[in-house]
């Protein structure tokens, strides 16, 4: 497994729960040196658990040559982060078919778990014709991993998919004692179903948010229109929550990644365009509902809870946290935050603090940005009173309404009217 990121260690440690004997590669050594220690470098729920019983059948290395020796599959999980034209960046991805050793005995499969722009599977398997090594095969096993729910998205996914050769039927008698559909298809379709199902999930959140806005101004209840959307068989009810936008290290990658690609292509891949544009401003609609209780936020101080893109994880990566965090600093405000997990060291000039309490005592307003089970219970007596105004914007839509107006608050979500009813 090349990769000890979310995906690689994930997808190594479960396969190890499997029962495989698999080599976690990494070329930084304090990451290879801290799993070796036996500490775990992210925070995933049951990631740890899994790791400890397979301690006897993992093993962690940065020596790609002992990475390879033995193996049959050769996973790729590097990250492919956008480049400034929106790119996905192979670098990582070259990196690693570049090293493999010319002297690797029988016929070892390399696998592409990275989520990689069509059309990386031809040129792959180019690279290794040119390198001579024509007797290394190559399959395609996209991932579509939830970060905070990894574990269990590996153990029960909604599918595995495959590129259809003699090499892809190797790849998934390696999930054996897994329940999931299998879809075998060519390695372009492969490919695309990863950019295609984030890059449609993204839409929902995107269009939810659109009608949240409207909802604002007529009036209406964003969480009974999605209700009321969601159970519609065609639709179903996921990826309906109105908020101040998705982050994370996949869906802000895979929709530009798509954008640009079709763009390459000569196609002017308008929906995305519209997708990340209405993305980018409802993380900014929360600035604006502050100014609308607050007016001027110079020397007002701002709590932000929650800074991981969501819950049980603490990745970062294009987390909404920072764009408010930093348009608040902008506005001269001054910018308290809480998480119980992310403590990102690169917040330049605003205090991270360790309890709620902390980041609301003495607050012009508390702004729920990460819907922590911690925060359903943040309409209480004791912030009140810590707060200098009790105002909460809400932009999870994680509290009921009328029940924190009742306990003294001001209360705004996304979409929802001060009448609205419970969740």
């Amino acid at each position: 497994m090349f990769g000890a990121g979310y995906v690689g260690l994930v997808t190594g440690a479960c396969f190890a729960d499997l029962g495989h004997e698999v080599v976690i590669r990494d070329i930084l050594p304090e990451r290879i040196e801290r799993l070796q220690a036996g500490e775990v470098p992210i925070y995933e729920p049951g990631l740890e658990d899994v790791l400890v019983r397979n301690r006897d059948r993992l093993r962690f290395t940065l020596d790609i040559a002992d990475a390879v020796d033995g193996a049959d599959l050769l996973y790729v999980a590097v990250g492919t982060p956008p480049t400034a034209s929106g790119d996905a960046d192979l670098a990582a991805v070259w990196s690693v078919v570049d090293e493999l050793p010319m002297d690797m005995p029988g016929r070892p499969i390399v696998v592409m778990k990275s989520t990689v722009p069509v059309g990386t599977g031809k040129h792959v398997r180019a690279r290794l014709d040119a390198r001579g090594l024509s007797g290394v095969g190559y399959a395609s096993n996209p991932e579509f991993l939830a970060e905070g729910s990894a574990v269990a998205d590996f153990k029960s996914p909604d599918r595995i998919v495959a590129f259809e050769q003699r090499d892809a039927d190797r790849v998934v008698e390696l999930h054996h004692g897994i329940d999931g559909q299998v879809v075998l298809t060519d390695v372009p379709s492969a490919e695309l179903v990863k950019l295609a199902a984030n890059a449609f999930l993204s839409t929902r959140i995107s269009f939810i948010n659109e009608i949240a806005n409207v909802c604002e101004l007529v009036g209406a209840d964003v969480v009974d229109v999605a209700k009321g959307v969601g159970l519609d068989h065609r639709l179903g009810p996921h990826f309906l929550r109105a908020g101040i936008g998705f982050g994370g290290s996949c869906f802000p990658k895979d929709v530009s990644a798509l954008k640009q690609l079709a763009g390459n292509e000569g196609y002017p891949f308008m929906l995305l365009h519209a997708v990340w544009e209405v993305n980018e401003l409802q993380k900014r609609r929360v600035v604006q509902k502050l100014q609308k209780h607050l007016g001027a936020l110079r020397g007002k101080k701002i709590a932000l809870l929650g800074l991981a893109f969501k819950p049980n994880t603490d990745d970062m990566r294009e987390a909404p946290s920072r764009v408010i965090a930093y348009r608040l600093l902008s506005e001269g405000a001054t910018v308290c935050a809480w998480d119980p997990v992310a403590r990102p060291a690169d917040f330049i000039g605003i205090e991270l603090t360790d309890t709620v309490l902390d980041a609301v005592r003495d607050a012009d307003a508390a702004v729920i940005v990460t819907e922590w089970p911690e925060l359903a219970t943040l309409a209480s007596a004791e912030v009140r009173d810590a707060m200098a105004r009790p105002l909460i914007i809400d932009g999870r839509n994680l509290l009921d309404p009328e029940a924190t107006q009742a306990a003294g608050f001001a209360y705004e979500g996304i979409g929802r009217p001060s009448h609205a009813s419970p969740i």
